[in-house]
């Protein structure tokens, strides 16, 4: 903190309204919106399809892998770091990336209706890694837009909040929206429609401004295709956090990558539940529908206006806190699963992630440099999301062995209590980096 920083002024009501009327706000949230759709069609989504069709827990839990291509994210970032794209690099190297990934996506989810499982399971899981890979290219220059767009902290802070909000609104629909589809045109037609509303973001893009306040530190850097711009791209961007963040940026990580496993690693196991309580599209989606968007909304708002006024940690404790309770609610649903109850459990889910998510994206936003945005960023996303996508894979392993010695309902229950208790390793591990941080804020507002 500087003394700049410290003595800055709080803005009125007014004045964070007109932020609020910025063109850069709406296309945020359209651009969160196309980044969130994919999300689930590829994954939890899909599982309640394969599920309509009769297979196992286990082989939908290891489908789910298709979601790993978030994980590797990082591999090709410094290409949409330093490269345009052809043709539509015209428009600028992020929103002509942006188009690019909304394409695809867009092309592989018309694939996937017309294949369908009854197409081949090989392949409508490869056509659904080949929509995340799309959607995960998407994700790192939405993600990089977003931090270079931003013209101050504040600022960021407002374009990360509407970016959730998109986001949520999204994973509304591909989450509640399409199941009520499905019940009643099939899944293939809801699929098409998916692949419709995609059409947003490509708007977005096009509405979209070239983000021009990273553009004097990219001048600085050498081209990717000779061997000091190559090297710097894919190697800087880790030289750069690490001499920035020295060793605390190993507990960075590792708070990072444990802090939204209870929201992953039952991920594929939440719609085969809902199936196997027997209950319908219809009130799942309607449950759903009732809860999504005012708990993401909510979540949104106080986990913002939190992070304001107790800082940005103890945010992301209490959003930890949040998940693991979000997610053994889960576990009452066995022995009382009508509407009432389970709507309960929805919005509190809907909150604790809307809550926990705003608290995490503003803290690995702060964490990037310019010149590296995107590729620092995927880093940090992909950091986050490598453990729980991979352990989930074995979620119906889990389930499944359970089962014998506690039935079907009982093994759901015990594995969303086991899911809720991982959210004890970030709460310690974030209170241990605020603690050894201080010293260094402290250091810089002597400076200062």
């Amino acid at each position: 903190m500087t003394d700049k920083a410290a003595t800055h002024r709080k803005r009125s009501a007014m004045e964070v309204m007109a932020a609020l009327r910025q063109p850069k706000v709406a296309v945020m949230l359209a651009l969160g919106f196309a980044s969130g759709l994919p999300f689930l069609l590829t994954q939890n989504t899909l599982g309640y399809w394969l599920r309509d069709e009769g297979i196992s827990l286990k082989v939908i839990a290891f489908a789910s892998w298709a979601g790993l291509a978030y994980v590797f994210k990082p591999f090709w970032a410094p290409i949409v770091d330093r490269v345009d794209v052809p043709i539509l690099g015209r428009l600028g190297r992020r929103r002509g990336w942006m188009l690019l990934a909304q394409i695809v996506i867009a092309a592989g989810l018309v694939a996937m209706a017309a294949v369908g499982p009854a197409g081949g399971l090989t392949a409508i899981v490869a056509l659904a890694v080949a929509v995340a890979f799309a959607s995960a290219t998407q994700d790192i220059v939405i993600d990089a837009w977003r931090i270079e767009a931003a013209s101050s902290s504040e600022e960021l802070g407002l374009l990360s909040s509407a970016s959730q909000l998109g986001y949520r609104i999204a994973i509304l629909v591909a989450d509640a929206a399409i199941i009520a589809g499905a019940a009643h045109f099939g899944w293939p037609a809801s699929y098409v429609a998916m692949a419709v509303l995609m059409g947003i973001g490509v708007a977005a893009s096009l509405f979209a401004f070239e983000p021009i306040r990273a553009d004097a530190v990219m001048h600085d850097m050498a081209p990717l295709w000779t061997p000091r711009g190559f090297f710097d791209a894919v190697v800087g961007p880790f030289i750069d956090f690490f001499a920035k963040h020295k060793a605390l940026g190993l507990l960075m990580l590792a708070a990072i990558a444990a802090y939204r496993l209870p929201d992953f690693l039952m991920g594929p196991m939440y719609n085969p539940y809902y199936h196997d309580l027997g209950l319908s599209k219809d009130v799942v989606a309607a449950a759903r529908a009732a809860t999504g968007l005012p708990g993401a909304f909510i979540g949104i708002a106080v986990s913002g206006l939190f992070t304001v006024r107790f800082g940005l940690f103890p945010a992301l404790v209490t959003g930890s806190v949040l998940q693991g309770l979000g997610t053994a609610a889960f576990a009452l649903l066995g022995a009382h699963h009508d509407l009432a109850t389970f709507t309960a459990v929805m919005a509190l889910d809907n909150f604790a992630q809307a809550f926990a998510g705003v608290a995490l994206v503003a803290y690995m936003s702060s964490l990037t440099s310019l010149g590296y945005t995107a590729t620092q960023y995927a880093l940090l996303s992909s950091t986050y999301a490598f453990l729980g996508k991979f352990l989930k894979g074995f979620s119906g392993v889990v389930v499944d062995g359970l089962t014998p010695s506690h039935g079907l309902m009982g093994a759901y229950a015990l594995a969303f209590i086991g899911t809720a208790l991982t959210a004890i390793p970030p709460i310690l591990l974030f209170l241990l980096i605020a603690r050894l941080s201080r010293p260094a804020r402290g250091a810089a507002t002597a400076q200062a």
